[in-house]
């Protein structure tokens, strides 16, 4: 097989691997008050309606490197039943997903009144996901069918959310449902032959909890535990988020570290065989003003052997309107809205 054919088996191979995160990609934008996107049990949580816009762009650097938007709304219709929406567009050069989710969460309050917080949350987001990967314009026996091959399916996301006072925690299943797509079902590729896996099941678990300090700050140290079921694949986040409360707003910002438990094996010289685990390191800062938030992200790909030393970009901005209820007598951001 030629230079160019081994490239060509390389894209394929990187993107089944984006392929096995099939839904909404999981980076740090929960970090910048959006933790509906990876969690349905929150849509309507908090005692105001959210609307969250995201754009995130990597590697300015490389053509046709990964970028992706989100457009998502959540609230409370009474006092226990929220609903949701999100769409979002996710494309990595020829490859690309599109998708819409709709949520319904059920939210049991236990407190006594506002000063005592005490929140279990169910949520539920059905999805449909259509996949796409364009080999038009390529000419190479290898690939047999220059087309624009598309696949959409249907999956289930669900979760639960718990809040005592300061403390929270969330665990999601994300793409519950075992669903096969036909994208490169049965495609040989010289010895290889790639199969799409009809399992793209993941799992998130979240905690934390908001220190007072002394005056207008505070600080919420968090961690975030994810897995895929398919490739036994894992990560951790580590998360210190710092907040400064104002009479207008919030000035927010802190930095994650995530890290991966399996180590990926390469070569340098052709020889010896080395082995990095991915880590990425995300500074973010932003602001409540009001009834709007606007949020920067910036995260940095820490490992010695990388496609581009570039980092990736994120942008998130967000409208709270319609408050429903005072504010919790407690430091807890993801549910308190000042608007």
């Amino acid at each position: 097989m030629n230079l160019k054919r081994y490239y060509l088996l390389l894209i394929i191979l990187i993107s089944q691997y984006t392929f096995s995160q099939e839904g909404i990609p999981v980076y740090a934008d929960y970090l910048s008050d959006n933790l509906y996107l990876l969690h349905p049990s929150m849509a309507g949580a908090a005692n105001a309606n959210k609307i969250r816009l995201t754009a995130r762009k990597q590697w300015f650097d490389v053509d046709d490197a990964p970028s992706t938007q989100s457009a998502n709304i959540n609230f409370r219709t009474n006092d226990k039943v929220g609903l949701g929406a999100i769409l979002y567009s996710d494309k990595n050069g020829r490859f690309k997903q599109t998708g819409v989710y709709a949520t319904f969460a059920y939210h049991l309050l236990f407190s006594r009144d506002r000063t005592d917080l005490n929140m279990l949350s169910f949520g539920s987001s059905v999805g449909y996901i259509q996949s796409n990967v364009d080999f038009t314009g390529i000419v190479d026996p290898v690939v047999r069918d220059a087309s624009n091959r598309k696949d959409g399916y249907f999956n289930v996301d669900v979760g639960a959310s718990y809040h005592y006072l300061e403390w929270y925690a969330h665990f999601t299943i994300k793409n519950l449902l075992p669903t096969a797509r036909d994208l490169f079902d049965n495609t040989d590729f010289g010895d290889v032959t790639l199969r799409d896996s009809n399992n793209q099941r993941r799992y998130i678990f979240s905690l934390g909890y908001v220190f007072g300090l002394r005056g207008p700050w505070s600080m919420e140290p968090s961690i975030m535990y994810q897995s895929t079921d398919e490739t036994q694949e894992s990560t951790i986040d580590a998360n210190l988020k710092v907040y400064y409360d104002m009479k207008i707003g919030t000035l927010w910002g802190g930095a994650s570290y995530r890290r991966s438990f399996d180590g990926a094996e390469f070569s340098q010289d052709g020889l010896a065989v080395e082995s990095q685990k991915l880590q990425y390191i995300t500074p973010f800062l932003g602001v409540n003003y009001k009834k709007w938030m606007v949020g920067y992200t910036y995260s940095y790909q820490s490992n010695s052997v990388v496609l581009s030393n570039g980092g990736f970009h994120q942008i998130t901005l967000g409208y709270d309107f319609g408050k429903r209820e005072e504010r919790w007598s407690c430091k807890c951001p993801a549910v308190n809205s000042k608007n």
